[in-house]
């Protein structure tokens, strides 16, 4: 198994978002907004445009995951008009993220239908850079957050707005870009709820790698969602396929992304659990977040051992769906040099596959020991397998053929996409 990197290209990219922390007046941190960051020595957003939102979503969603960015506290994205008014989707439920809308968004009877549509779906609305208008005014009804810069607005002006906000008992009003002691005590003093800004803490950069799902097989995989009469069947097997998608898929299933308590053992179980929108809805914001893409070639390793660990397992009557998971999920741990049970820790997996992931044991664990004595050629633990050498060869040399074929639909080996 060859991890990262190869001439041709490398399977995964560096990832990042920035995280600035919310205070409530006695000091406590009680939310977190998440930010569009390049590169890890980021000190400001280079983008806030439909692009840079479907990044932060697709990044901290399915990449990172809220528990790791958040915890239980709620987190503030950015949404452009694109995201409010349904041109792209929203793809996580309701809960703990409350959705921002730009201050360059022009509030039109679009945007407010938009913003009513989400409001009555239960998303958390909050109004960022918010200067009084007749036209912003129409979103205060909806709204529960209003954050007021402190940095370039008048202080005359701020009180004026923090009075007509007061009209509005659902909003709690947050002073933004608090960036000295005098503008930190003007907002005290206005009766601000929550404070946000470098005086108090700066926006600290997140980074770690990530996969970089197939073009080719995110577009296979939407049209297949937009046809009439997709089935649930095609939807897994092209999301199996790749590596990448079905660790995203994994990941988009968990508890902070779906609201969902249910643990998953398959793939399969993933995209019904999920659903035909919601999955549509991933690989359509997938399209449009990932920067980088890699060589097919990177992650064919990782499919090699999926389909073996599929095989044994069903050779051993275990779950092929299982088996093919464990595998899969090892493989992803090597591709971004993460620790396999760190990475079992933070997706929604069934107590047997995460016991075979986080300490080798169980029968899915053995399944797992045998492939990797395989790709190692340890004798000794082959020795004690419960299949047979030969019975290993050839299903390996199957699984090489599946993989071969995959990767052949996407076009040539090793080019970038």
């Amino acid at each position: 198994m060859t991890a990262a990197s190869t001439e041709s290209g490398t399977a995964t990219r560096p990832i990042h978002v920035g995280r600035q922390p919310v205070y409530d007046r006695v000091g406590d941190v009680v939310g977190y907004e998440l930010l569009f960051r390049g590169n890890a020595d980021a000190l400001t957003a280079t983008s806030r445009n439909a692009f840079a939102t479907s990044q932060v979503i697709v990044t901290a969603f399915t990449e990172f995951g809220l528990d790791q960015l958040v915890g239980d506290r709620p987190c503030f994205v950015n949404l452009t008009r694109e995201f409010l008014v349904g041109e792209l989707p929203v793809p996580f439920d309701y809960g703990q993220t409350v959705l921002e809308v730009l201050e360059s968004v022009p509030i039109d009877d679009e945007v407010v239908a938009g913003v009513e549509r989400l409001i009555d779906s239960g998303y958390t609305i909050a109004l960022d850079d918010f200067e009084w208008s007749a036209q912003s005014a129409r979103l205060m009804p909806m709204a529960t957050y209003v954050k007021i810069d402190m940095l370039e607005t008048d202080a005359a002006e701020i009180a004026s707005t923090v009075k007509r906000c007061r009209e509005y008992p659902n909003i709690e009003l947050v002073a933004e870009r608090l960036e000295t002691e005098e503008r930190l005590g003007l907002a005290f003093e206005l009766g601000f709820d929550l404070f946000q800004g470098h005086i108090l803490g700066r926006p600290h950069v997140i980074s770690s790698r990530g996969l970089s799902p197939s073009r080719l097989k995110r577009l296979e995989l939407l049209t297949t969602l937009t046809s009439d009469d997709a089935d649930i069947k095609d939807v897994v097997e092209i999301v199996t396929a790749d590596a990448a998608l079905s660790f995203r898929v994994l990941r988009a299933t968990n508890n902070a992304a779906s609201g969902m308590t249910n643990r998953v053992s398959s793939i399969q179980q993933a995209v019904v659990l999920l659903g035909m929108r919601r999955i549509r809805e991933w690989v359509a914001l997938m399209l449009i977040s990932d920067v980088c893409e890699a060589s097919e070639d990177q992650l064919s390793n990782t499919m090699i051992r999926a389909r073996l660990c599929q095989t044994v397992a069903e050779h051993l009557g275990l779950s092929g769906a299982s088996g093919f998971t464990v595998g899969l999920l090892s493989g992803v741990a090597e591709l971004v040099g993460e620790p396999l049970a760190e990475i079992a820790d933070r997706l929604p997996l069934t107590e047997e596959v995460a016991l075979a992931l986080q300490t080798g044991g169980g029968r899915l664990g053995e399944v797992l020991q045998t492939v990797r004595a395989y790709e190692r050629v340890d004798l000794h633990t082959l020795g004690r397998a419960s299949i047979d050498s030969m019975e290993l060869a050839t299903a390996y040399l199957a699984a090489l053929g599946w993989s071969a074929r995959t990767f052949a639909d996407l076009g040539e080996p090793g080019r970038q996409n």
